[in-house]
């Protein structure tokens, strides 16, 4: 595949959605055909499962049929849009991919789901493809959620399902990331995001340039 696929993973109100709109800008400006993309919801069927997904009561499953559910998003998203755009040379930037299932089911959900049976799901869905280059950012789980909450608060649609879940969950989530990054640094870098928009922009710019050689 000529195109690039970088994904940005951290915990609720880690600022993804600003950055990676930024980063677009930046790409197009590089000359890039840049496409930006979300899991869940990256297709329509996708907005479909993100709705089940991410709204509603907290206990209304368990967290191997979540674990089904964002894998099912996953090779829907990855068959209708991201692979054919990586084979038209473009780049896409997605606001959550895998790792994020491995954080919230195994990590987040305390082992509910095994390392196993995610790793068997993501043969079956994803294969041995994998991102060019995966950003998380990191920030304390106390603030990202107050953010989030906030944010939530005017929207249409409240997408508050895993904030609603106890700050011990999250903070196990946070863990769960800086593990996931420390087991594959190649693909992972950590950046810590409490702090001015612009600055972590930069430091996402400068991976960006130092991994992918814009």
């Amino acid at each position: 595949m000529q195109g690039k696929f970088i994904t940005f993973e951290g915990g609720d109100g880690s600022g993804k959605s600003t950055q990676i709109k930024l980063l677009e800008e930046y790409l197009k400006v590089k000359g890039k055909d840049v496409i930006t993309t979300k899991e869940p919801g990256g297709t329509p069927l996708g907005q479909e499962l993100r709705r089940i997904l991410l709204t509603g009561d907290v206990d209304k499953m368990d967290a191997k049929s979540e674990a089904m559910l964002f894998f099912a998003d996953r090779r829907i998203h990855l068959t209708k849009k991201i692979w054919p755009a990586l084979e038209k040379g473009q780049w896409v930037i997605s606001d959550r991919f895998a790792d994020s299932t491995k954080a919230y089911q195994y990590y987040g959900h305390n082992g509910r789901v095994s390392l196993p049976d995610l790793h068997n799901l993501y043969e079956i869905s994803v294969g041995n493809f994998k991102p060019d280059l995966t950003i998380i950012l990191d920030i304390d789980p106390e603030i990202g959620i107050k953010r989030s909450l906030n944010r939530a608060a005017s929207a249409a649609v409240k997408e508050v399902r895993f904030e609603n879940v106890d700050i011990s969950f999250h903070k196990r989530l946070r863990q769960g990331y800086l593990e996931i990054a420390a087991s594959e640094p190649e693909r992972c870098v950590v950046i810590d995001a409490n702090q001015s928009i612009e600055s972590l922009h930069q430091e996402i710019i400068k991976e960006i340039n130092k991994r992918l050689g814009i």
